[in-house]
């Protein structure tokens, strides 16, 4: 685990930071750092959750996978909320697939003691429910996206997003994980990367990527990623932004 997230603690996550320190002390003792690695399934779709996560410097998506194997994400989630907790409003069965997309920890804590916190908690309850809007927004946001924008300019939004979710100078990102998260062939994905090395946007190193030229790449970027940003400083100030 990194220096600054030992001793950040809990409040790597920036939807924990926004809480006032009372609400946050009364969640303290029942709030666990977990390490999550890349890859790992935290609930199949149907498994009954029992925990939500607050990550730190790791991305969790929510996938839906059609009866033929084929995936798409539907919901995303770094250190500017929570996941897990929305949905087990109503019921506690998995949408779909809890998915890690990076290596790294986050703020576990049971369902159970959230929705008693939530219970007990107005402020708690009031940061929750405006985060669960900002959810709902960039879910609507996300369909017509895939609807209506380019590939290229879907990548350089997804790119972005992660680039906001953690502090390491080569986001681990690759072709592959690209290509499943914005559901494309792998040569699709390769080709664009290529394209915008080029353009002088990003460079493709050894275990990632590294963003060369930000503002390029938010030009680059669909009106969706200003759009969601713009809704999170609304509802969350200061937890989608760089500190």
């Amino acid at each position: 685990m990194k220096a600054h997230l030992k001793m950040a603690g809990h409040r790597a996550n920036r939807l924990l930071f926004a809480m006032p320190p009372d609400d946050l002390s009364y969640l303290e003792p029942h709030l666990e750092i977990v390490s999550l690695r890349k890859g790992q399934v935290i609930y199949e779709a149907g498994e009954t959750l029992h925990h939500a996560y607050f990550p730190h410097d790791t991305v969790i998506s929510l996938i839906t996978v059609m009866e033929n194997g084929s995936t798409a994400e539907v919901a995303i989630c770094g250190r500017e909320g929570v996941m897990g907790l929305v949905p087990a409003t109503v019921t506690r069965h998995s949408f779909g697939n809890y998915v890690v997309q990076m290596t790294g920890t986050a703020s576990r804590i049971s369902l159970d003691q959230m929705q008693v916190a939530v219970g007990a908690r107005p402020g708690i309850a009031q940061l929750i429910q405006n985060f669960a809007e900002a959810m709902q927004v960039r879910i609507l946001q996300s369909v017509a996206c895939n609807a209506i924008h380019s590939v290229e300019s879907r990548m350089c939004r997804w790119i972005l997003s992660a680039n906001h979710r953690t502090d390491q100078a080569v986001l681990p990102l690759t072709h592959e994980t690209l290509a499943e998260r914005l559901g494309v062939q792998r040569s699709t994905v390769s080709a664009i990367m290529g394209r915008l090395q080029v353009a002088g946007l990003i460079s493709q190193v050894r275990g990632g990527i590294v963003i060369t030229d930000s503002s390029k790449l938010e030009q680059t970027a669909c009106e969706c990623y200003r759009k969601l940003h713009a809704t999170f400083e609304r509802l969350l100030p200061h937890t989608f932004t760089r500190l």
